[in-house]
């Protein structure tokens, strides 16, 4: 039986194929470098379930009003320049990405509220010392807005999300923090320490942390699926924040918002 030609069948032909075998792997374009992706690391699997339903609406009214407030009236604190950067629109092999929020990392502050201010605010000359994130939600509901979510906060060193990560500096591990946005929950008083669990977050913890979280993936459309922790994205394994965390609490407070309705 005479082969096909690709030409006739629609698919290539075996002289074809060997054909493609002998052309050289494609290159970057002049003056960039194949920028080498993360370390093999578990995918995330989102605890946030898909849901329409409205389980209590006098909660989303609440929540509603809550989301207006944090974008009409935010309570802001200017954080010194060492930590925090620019958003890069290319990674250090010249190879163009994405600086578009589309991650959110949680944390937790593990000391009070303004101890996390006072080391936001102080001058950090050396890297290994700059720290940051763009929201911090206080035991008492209070939400503290430290940095524009445009710029990039130092939140999570080491890191990758589902297979991704953008390289900055090319003699250091890549991080998320170019396309991430970070937010921080104030740890109660019996978390101060490095056990693996404590007594959990406040029910206007989670309201608070709703309404921004909220806000952010009505304005730059992120998934409830790209909601992630800081252990989660730790490449180096060290990271455990945020302990004790009450998944079920958000989702419903999400829930409630319409923003886990995919329909």
């Amino acid at each position: 039986m005479t082969p096909q030609t690709g030409e006739r069948s629609g698919n290539p032909s075996l002289l074809e194929l060997l054909e493609e075998m002998r052309q050289p792997p494609a290159s970057p374009e002049p003056g960039r470098r194949r920028a080498p992706g993360p370390p093999p690391h578990p995918s995330w699997q989102s605890p946030l379930r898909s849901s329409c339903a409205i389980t209590d609406p006098s909660q989303g009214k609440k929540l509603h009003q809550l989301v207006g407030q944090v974008e009409t009236s935010p309570v802001q604190v200017r954080i010194h320049p060492t930590n925090y950067g620019e958003r890069f629109s290319l990674d250090a092999y010249g190879n163009p990405v994405d600086p578009t929020p589309q991650l959110v990392v949680l944390h937790e502050t593990v000391y009070g509220i303004g101890s996390a201010i006072n080391t936001f605010t102080t001058p950090h000359p050396r890297d290994e010392d700059q720290v940051s994130y763009h929201s911090l939600i206080g035991e008492n509901g209070a939400i503290v807005q430290v940095l524009d979510p445009a710029k990039r906060a130092f939140g999570a060193g080491n890191s990758a999300f589902n297979g991704r990560w953008v390289k900055t500096n090319a003699k250091v591990g890549g991080s998320v923090n170019n396309f991430a946005l970070h937010i921080s929950l104030e740890t109660p008083l019996d978390g101060e320490d490095s056990d693996p669990s404590h007594s959990g977050y406040s029910a206007v913890q989670y309201d608070a942390l709703a309404a921004q979280l909220a806000s952010w993936m009505r304005r730059y459309g992120i998934p409830a699926a790209n909601i992630t922790t800081h252990r989660a994205v730790d490449l180096g394994g060290e990271r455990a924040d945020p302990r004790s965390f009450n998944w079920q609490a958000l989702q419903q407070r999400l829930q409630n918002l319409g923003l886990l309705c995919r329909r």
